[in-house]
């Protein structure tokens, strides 16, 4: 209350009022007062003039007289005023004030005093002046004694203005007294009233602050049935709306700030400024800056992208969306493909950049084209040579029995090829789409290594290359598909073959890993693969060395196909290599 600028405002008004209100009373009562004192004083003096004048029959005749002036000091003291009588040539023959008759044969002549010149000429007269024999203020009335019609002297009374000021003074302080009581109590009384108008008032402010703290559970209870009541009952009403439209903006934004920072493309929100009002993850991940230092500060100091920048420079001027890529070549080569959207509202409030991540479509789109590419070389490869070959022999080749059997045989070979490429390419589309089922086994390792190195014992032995196993941990099992782990090891070994020079040696090694897995490792004494390669290894129809590759007769699916086996199985493949030393492929399947 005491901190309530309007309580003082109300107050100090309403106390002004009522203070400015009690002076003019007290002046206009006061006044009022000291005209009724001095008439009645006037009136005092007149009385006693009359009835002093009623009584001086001769006294004027015989003149000066002891009993005279006894008589006249006794009514002065009875009245309280001062007498004196004045003949009729100004000669003052008796006077209350004086204690003797020779003090009064001492007094100056009084013809002429203003009110006793007045009285001689018009019977009465009056005035305020200091008197010269008592040297004090004096109010004087002056009265024509007659006797027979004829003007004997002058009979004057008159009282000291101090009496007259003392009388007025007590009734001013008398009023003055009321006046300052009365205010008091009023200023009291507006008090209590101002007061009591402020406490809802100040309640109702509480509250708002409260409810602009976010703290809407605000109630208010006014007993009054006047228009604060309602107000009260209004204010909870809109409390209450207000907490239930607050959760549900709150509920809506958490579940809006859910979905955008869940979304993989990024999200950015700039107003007309081009300042940052909101970023998600995925923007700061994309663009490589923090959400939470970007916000409210321009988006271009956060983001150097010169076509980003002039996207949205565009966008705000023509208020028309646009769709662009861009690409981000200061950490990495990243595409990204952006739409600007220009926010609802006349005049433009900002916009909405949403961003999204189109590298790896456009390696996958590169990589389509890359197989497509391939494939039709692939294939055309053999074809040609069959057709070449086909021509020759129509031609005329077929006649010589020798000629014709060689080239009948690299018919065979391409047919072969080709057949080799078509199988590679079904099996690989029927692993990547997922169709193909397998039948899940445990495969005791030993003797399933051992029956897939049979299979390639012709070829190594025409190399002069031995084929090693070595089994560190005996009954080692592993659960894959029978069928597709011998196409693993298969080709495994049959890569190591082809490219490990003549009297090299191939070890097949086991043995138990951790996490519940089996190491499955094939290793060569090969070429080896730089290491750039590496990567691309596993990649369709990726050859280190292409015409090498061709001239031993791969269709470059084989290692794409174990990948996507193994990943089939559960497992994982990797790759280690030294050029000049040799390879080892690393192949980690469940332990049966």
């Amino acid at each position: 209350m005491w901190s309530s600028r309007l309580f003082w405002k109300l107050f100090l008004v309403y106390a002004g009022l009522n203070i400015a209100s009690a002076i003019v009373f007290v002046l206009i009562v006061s006044g009022r007062q000291k005209t009724q004192v001095e008439d009645q004083v006037q009136q005092r003096l007149h009385d006693s003039a009359v009835i002093m004048r009623s009584s001086m029959e001769g006294v004027f005749d015989r003149g000066f007289s002891e009993q005279l002036q006894i008589k006249v000091e006794k009514l002065g003291a009875e009245t309280g005023t001062r007498i004196t009588l004045i003949d009729m040539d100004g000669v003052v023959i008796a006077d209350s004030d004086q204690s003797s008759l020779q003090l009064v044969r001492d007094m100056e002549n009084h013809k002429n005093r203003v009110e006793v010149i007045k009285a001689l000429a018009t019977g009465s007269g009056t005035s305020e002046r200091r008197s010269p024999t008592l040297s004090e203020p004096m109010k004087y009335y002056a009265l024509l004694y007659r006797h027979d019609g004829e003007p004997k002297g002058v009979v004057r009374v008159s009282i000291t203005m101090s009496k007259i000021q003392l009388e007025i003074s007590s009734i001013e302080k008398l009023i003055w007294s009321i006046a300052l009581l009365v205010s008091f109590t009023v200023m009291l009384i507006t008090y209590w009233v101002v007061a009591r108008m402020i406490r809802p008032l100040t309640i109702l402010t509480n509250a708002a602050e409260s409810i602009a703290n976010g703290d809407y559970d605000q109630k208010l209870y006014f007993p009054q049935h006047d228009e604060l009541g309602i107000l009260a009952q209004s204010f909870n009403h809109m409390s209450k709306e207000m907490a239930e439209r607050v959760r549900q903006l709150q509920a809506s934004g958490d579940r809006l700030s859910t979905v955008l920072e869940g979304m993989v493309e990024g999200v950015i929100a700039t107003n007309e400024r081009q300042h940052v009002l909101f970023a998600n993850e995925s923007a700061g991940r994309l663009l490589f800056f923090s959400p939470e230092e970007a916000q409210g500060k321009p988006l271009f100091e956060s983001v150097r992208n010169h076509q980003l920048q002039k996207a949205v420079t565009e966008v705000l001027k023509t208020l028309e969306p646009q769709r662009m890529e861009v690409e981000l070549e200061s950490t990495s080569d990243r595409i990204l493909g952006v739409t600007t959207t220009p926010l609802p509202g006349t005049p433009c409030p900002g916009l909405v950049i949403v961003l999204f991540d189109m590298t790896e479509l456009r390696r996958l789109e590169s990589l389509r084209q890359e197989f497509v590419a391939n494939v039709s070389h692939e294939l055309k490869t053999p074809l040609s040579s069959i057709k070449a070959y086909t021509e020759t022999l129509i031609r005329g080749a077929m006649d010589d029995p020798e000629i014709s059997k060689t080239f009948l045989m690299r018919i065979e070979e391409q047919a072969d090829r080709l057949h080799q490429l078509i199988l590679d390419l079904i099996s690989l589309a029927s692993i990547e789409s997922g169709n193909q089922v397998f039948d899940i086994i445990s495969i005791e390792l030993r003797p399933f290594v051992e029956s897939c190195l049979v299979d390639q014992q012709t070829v190594a032995e025409s190399k002069q290359i031995e084929l090693i196993i070595e089994e560190q941990e005996p009954g080692l099992r592993v659960k894959a598909d029978e069928e597709g782990l011998h196409q693993i090891l298969g080709n495994l070994i049959n890569n190591a073959i082809k490219y490990t020079p003549e009297q090299g040696t191939i070890t097949i090694r086991w043995q138990r890993d951790e996490g519940n897995m089996v190491l499955l490792q094939v290793q060569d004494t090969g070429i080896g693969i730089e290491e750039k390669h590496l990567a691309r290894l596993f990649e369709r129809f990726f050859r280190v060395d292409k015409a090498r590759s061709r001239e031993l007769g791969g269709t470059g699916l084989g290692l794409s196909i174990v990948k996507h086996l193994v990943q089939s199985f559960n497992g994982t493949i990797g790759v280690t290599s030294k050029v000049g030393t040799g390879t080892t492929f690393s192949v980690r399947l469940p332990r049966g």
